[in-house]
């Protein structure tokens, strides 16, 4: 097998690991399909509303990692600077668009963190101070996770103006994550121009109730 070819079967892996609903897979184990509760969606904000800390804490370790996984074999294996980018793109996308819910997944916030974490830590660690912030000053999660990854290209952006050397295809995946996210959150930035996006609230029941309300954007 030479060597293009096991590049494109390891972004194929990347898709499939990025593909593992989580989410979905904690709510069947407690009983529960997760798309029918909530906000409908198989991150783990959903999770954890829904069914609890425990339960949502873990499913967002479990989402993280998928994204770190592929990237980081894809540095180690791959001789290419590109291979873990695609990878990292490749498992971002498998959790929006997973190939074991009709292709209907998650936001992808979670995922994308654990993919950025190999490939540039420092805007990843901006982003995520950006997301604290907005989260506990307004207490939606699509506000926070929007400004989170349009952060990325403006800090990524920052760090070559001062002097370190361009990458443009590294450039263009903060972009496309940007763009990704404002794409995935198209719904909730409608609530949120009509005032009906809800706030985060966590449940303090682990039963889902069946008048459960849709919340905003998760992971």
């Amino acid at each position: 097998m030479n060597h293009e070819l096991l590049q494109m079967l390891w972004i194929a892996v990347a898709y499939f690991i990025g593909s593992i609903p989580f989410g979905f897979l904690a709510g069947k184990m407690r009983g529960i399909d997760i798309r029918q509760h909530g906000s409908g969606n198989i991150g783990a904000t959903n999770v954890l509303r829904t069914l609890g800390k425990p339960v949502g804490i873990t499913v967002l370790i479990f989402d993280i990692a998928k994204g770190v996984a592929p990237v980081v074999l894809a540095k180690y294996f791959s001789d290419s600077s590109t291979i873990p980018i695609f990878a990292a793109v490749a498992t971002i996308l498998g959790h929006n668009y997973t190939c074991f819910l009709g292709f209907k997944g998650g936001k992808g916030i979670a995922t994308s963190a654990g993919a950025l974490a190999p490939l540039i830590p420092i805007p990843l660690l901006v982003a995520v101070l950006v997301w604290l912030i907005l989260f506990f000053a307004s207490r939606y999660v699509s506000v926070a996770s929007i400004a989170a990854a349009l952060s990325l290209p403006i800090t990524l952006g920052i760090i070559f103006a001062t002097g370190k050397a361009w990458a443009p295809v590294l450039f263009g995946f903060t972009l496309l994550l940007s763009i990704l996210a404002i794409w995935r959150h198209r719904s909730n930035i409608q609530k949120l121009r009509a005032g009906t996006e809800n706030r985060f609230q966590r449940k303090k029941s682990n039963t889902p109730a069946p008048d459960d309300d849709p919340t905003a954007p998760l992971t």
